[in-house]
């Protein structure tokens, strides 16, 4: 490890409040410099852990310039960061990390007739696209992080993206850039910059007694990305700068503004999906498609696909037969210009099953699974975990299949396995491996050496690129030896010092690196496998493999919401990284790892970043590594307060089930009491309630007595309907709608005893001891049904999750399998009853808000499927209600819950006409539309249950 990791953290400490102290001094409004800060920018989307001394978020190019003018007088490194999606260590430094993205994300000038776009650094690739789009035009480039990635950080690692065939590279986009060099000069550079004097001048020098070395070394193929890109700086390029500082990563100048090229947009555009026995065989194809002008020609493996397919709660499209698949792009003014270069595509193709896809839904889905790749292939096929490191190498395209062979032959050389994809038509390939770090920091670390030095030679061989499109980084600059001469390898050592004498920008990046397996994150993780309440089944019981699982893609930081995701809830309410998936996954990593600035579970640092999480269980589904932040917030939580004094609303809203048990003895009594002024008050205080919150009114009668009074009768199958406590004690006439439907149905309705609670609220609290009896006793309650081949349907969607996950990992064990294989939602249910059909919902028009839990566990496609074949017409909304059980009814909360609720729920339903029905089955969306929006939702079981008659 290097300094940075392993010094004195007092040291360390004392370094960065000085350094933070003097950027305050000059006017820099936003400097952190706490251990939860350097932890949340200790890592990018690389394997790379290097702790910052401050973090500095600018808002606007004057405090950059401050900054760095700060950093030069103290001899403090300056690292500038975007989104932190860069996979090849670019956006970690040792000094001040400058982030972009948090005020400096304005669209400034859209000029249609100049066909160009002036903006911010960190603006989010996707916003560009928006403020384009009414006038025709897009930023061609398109990563597979468009919807977090900025433009800034394209800019330094010259990123492509999918579509680099039909748009070109980034650098093949920038008209003009504002910079201040390492040496502070402020320029502006564009084509026909005219190297008078200053920076300029001394590069405009240096270029001509190079000439020879440039034009033979650079620029050889589209996706030659490593090092730096100096042939835009031959005369007969136009000695354009503002080029060639693209996919400098910051080592030479910072961006302060951008003008980039806009392209038309295609009107209509389409897919054609090729199949094929093997990715080889695929990448022997592409080079015959290249002629049909394709906009992207991507490949897709087998194992990807499948690792979607294991996420329980996907919707996994249809593809072509195969093992390997080419995805190719077409565009055109018409659906069927764009079905005629198909059938082109196809009669060239030689694939031995193929699809054409023209609709934007379908399409949307495949790409989704391509965007998704750095994060789905970061497990093997048996489960192991991959990583980043050798990702990103490109060739020309001719020789990709070649290439693609002798990689796999490497990789059973060293007995690895890695799952490949990429931008096939680019010759670029990306891959995550199984280095087994897990084996011990020095025999990880080797086996990583031993492979990229092999891979590199490899790659060379082939005339390639160490990078197509992700940069060098940390990760491969100390290999540029094996891909330049000795020559070139000099000439950027004197670029370097032309723009940054003092090496201040991103030092041990590109110019004298740093080891690449030195600061390895998951090389230096220990185990964290002992006094755990849960399996971490998937993880082979290990919290710190959990944790690790994030790799920093930073989907979490996306708009997810309005495709129907809900991942990361709190992140768009206050655009704070500590709020993301991601950000708290890098403050547990930090707890975990030796000598960093968060010491323990009860550090302020790890509660202060999960305060927000809602354990919305969003990321259990939308995080393509697989991250489950409710679950590791549960444990901590459990470490921290086990056998301690625990805040007041574990012991209110935390047993909530016990506490509503003893209201049913006199729920008008306790009703009458909440509602007057001075015991409402003492309640929710008692209670950490924000008093803005009404509390709930309990159900006079509880379903389970009004059941033992007069249950239904049926004759048919058996079924048992699983009462949860929510809807016992405050909607039960949900549970007696559900059973009218089930009934009619044709089934039998069992109900089982009261005592099977699912501990929800002793899980999300951290209680995890007495959640595991509680569940324990509701899963041996349940298990002779299960047993018997009877269906348990559930009817609050967040508990009936609990018997499909959390079962499995607090109680384990066969009857808890039987139990989760058992459990179904009413929509599963009815879907799978031969010859039921549901009622006409014809004509009625739905706004869903399917609860966090039933969308991200349970999986939502059976209700829509339902709604669908009922005639209805269906707004599904995405996102989260903000409630989230006790969550947004805690004091601290409350605005943060609102928040949430604006960003999907409350616009929807504001202007909705009075007819229209709003779906909510869980019980905590229900409640926040009557609080927040005063409109009734419906149980999908009350919907039906009102058509029956």
């Amino acid at each position: 490890m290097s300094a940075p990791a392993t010094g004195s953290p007092r040291t360390l400490e004392d370094a960065g409040r000085e350094v933070a102290a003097e950027l305050r001094r000059a006017g820099l409004g936003d400097v952190d410099d706490s251990g939860l800060a350097r932890a949340l920018y200790s890592s990018d989307a690389s394997l790379y852990r290097v702790l910052p001394r401050a973090v500095v978020r600018p808002r606007d190019a004057d405090e950059i310039v401050a900054a760095l003018e700060v950093c030069r007088s103290l001899g403090v490194p300056l690292t500038p960061r975007g989104a932190g999606t860069s996979i090849a260590g670019n956006a970690v430094g040792t000094g001040v990390v400058i982030d972009t993205s948090r005020y400096l994300s304005r669209v400034r000038a859209v000029d249609a007739e100049a066909r160009t776009a002036t903006v911010d650094p960190g603006v989010v690739q996707a916003a560009l696209q928006t403020a384009t789009r009414p006038s025709g035009l897009r930023f061609g480039p398109d990563p597979s992080t468009h919807n977090r990635c900025t433009i800034g950080g394209m800019i330094g690692n010259n990123a492509c993206g999918s579509r680099a065939l039909g748009y070109g590279r980034t650098s093949d986009n920038v008209v003009a850039l504002d910079v201040v060099t390492g040496s502070g000069a402020r320029l502006t550079v564009g084509p026909g910059t005219t190297p008078r004097d200053g920076v300029l001048a001394d590069l405009h020098r240096l270029v001509a007694g190079e000439l020879a070395t440039i034009r033979t070394e650079f620029g050889r193929f589209g996706r030659q990305v490593s090092g730096y890109s100096l042939e835009h700086l031959l005369p007969e390029r136009g000695f354009d700068v503002a080029r060639a500082l693209v996919g400098s990563e910051g080592t030479l100048a910072v961006v302060l503004g951008a003008t980039v090229r806009l392209v038309t947009d295609a009107p209509v555009r389409g897919l054609v999906v090729l199949g094929y026995p093997s990715m080889a065989d695929a990448a022997d194809a592409t080079p015959g498609l290249l002629p049909h002008e394709p906009t992207a020609v991507e490949g897709l493996d087998e194992r990807i696909v499948q690792r979607l397919r294991d996420v329980p709660a996907a919707v996994v499209p249809d593809l072509p037969r195969g093992a390997g698949w080419l995805i190719v792009e077409l565009t055109g003014d018409s659906v069927a210009e764009v079905e005629g270069k198909a059938r082109g595509v196809l009669a060239d193709a030689g694939a031995v099953d193929s699809m054409v896809v023209t609709d934007p839904a379908h399409a949307a889905a495949i790409w989704r699974i391509r965007e998704d790749g750095a994060g789905l292939a970061n497990r093997t096929s048996d489960g192991r975990p991959a990583h980043a490191g050798w990702e990103d190498a490109a060739v020309p395209v001719e020789r990709l299949g070649d290439y693609l062979r002798g990689f796999e032959a490497l990789l059973d050389e060293h007995s690895l396995q890695g799952v490949p994809y990429g931008h096939f038509g680019d010759g670029c390939l990306h891959v995550r491996i199984d280095f087994p770090f897990g084996a011990g920091e020095d025999a990880g670390r080797a086996a990583y050496r031993s492979f990229v030095e092999d891979a590199a030679r490899l790659v060379a061989g082939y005339g390639g690129s160490l990078s197509g499109e992700h940069g060098d980084g940390r990760a491969r600059s100390e290999l540029l030896p094996h891909m330049y001469s000795p020559e070139a390898l000099a000439l950027f050592g004197r670029v370097k010092a032309v723009f940054d004498p003092d090496d201040v920008l991103n030092p041990g990046v590109l110019v004298r690196p740093a080891p690449f397996d030195e600061d390895v994150r998951i090389a230096v993780a220990p185990a964290t496998r002992t006094n755990l309440a849960l399996a971490y089944r998937h993880d082979g019981g290990d919290f710190s493999a959990a944790v690790h699982r994030c790799t920093g893609v930073g989907k979490c930081r996306a708009d997810l919401q309005s495709s129907g995701g809900v991942m990361c809830p709190s992140w768009p309410a206050t655009r704070e990284e500590k709020d993301t998936t991601r950000g708290r996954a890098r403050v547990l990593q930090e707890m975990l790892a030796p000598g960093g600035p968060v010491t323990g579970w009860r550090s302020p640092e790890v509660h202060d970043a999960l305060d927000l999480c809602l354990s919305c269980k969003g990321c259990s589904r939308d995080c393509p590594t697989g991250v489950d932040m409710a679950s590791y917030k549960a444990e901590v939580l459990h470490q921290s307060y086990r056998r301690r004094l625990r805040p007041r609303s574990h012991y209110t809203l935390g047993r909530l089930p016990f506490w509503s048990d003893l209201v049913a003895r006199a729920p008008r009594l306790v009703n009458a009491a909440l509602g007057t002024a001075l015991v409402g008050r003492l309640a929710k205080w008692g209670a950490g309630i924000d008093q803005r919150r009404p509390v709930p009114a309990f159900a006079p009668r509880t379903f389970r007595q009004q059941w033992a009074e007069q249950p239904l009768v049926g004759d048919g199958p058996p079924v048992a309907l699983w009462v949860d406590s929510f809807t016992d004690h405050f909607a039960p006439e949900v549970a007696t709608a559900t059973a009218r439907v089930l009934t009619a149905a044709g089934y039998r309705v069992q109900v089982p005893g009261d005592d099977t609670c699912c501990g929800l609220t002793w899980i999300t609290t951290g209680q995890l001891d007495a959640a595991r009896r509680i569940l324990g006793g509701t899963v041996r309650a349940l298990a002779p049904l299960a047993a018997a081949g009877v269906p348990v349907v559930g009817i609050e969607p967040s508990c009936t999750a609990v018997l499909r996950s959390e079962a499995l990992e607090l109680v384990g064990g066969p009857e808890a399998e039987q139990v989760a294989a058992a459990t179904r939602t009413l929509a599963e249910l009815l879907r799978d009853t031969p010859g039921w059909t549901p009622p006409s919902l014809a004509g009625t028009e739905i706004v869903a808000q399917p609860h966090c839990h039933h969308a991200s566990v349970l999986g939502w496609s059976a209700d829509a499927a339902l709604l669908e074949r009922a005639g209805a017409t269906v707004n599904r909304l995405g996102g989260c209600c903000g409630l989230a059980g006790n969550w947004g009814v805690e004091r601290g909360h409350h605005d943060v819950s609102v928040a949430v609720a604006e960003q999907q729920l409350l616009p929807a339903v504001r202007d909705l006409a009075d007819d229209a029905v709003v779906l909510a089955d869980g019980f905590s969306c229900r409640t926040q539309l009557d609080q927040l929006a005063g409109r009734r939702g419906k149980h999908l079981a009350e919907l039906l249950a009102d058509r029956l008659g």
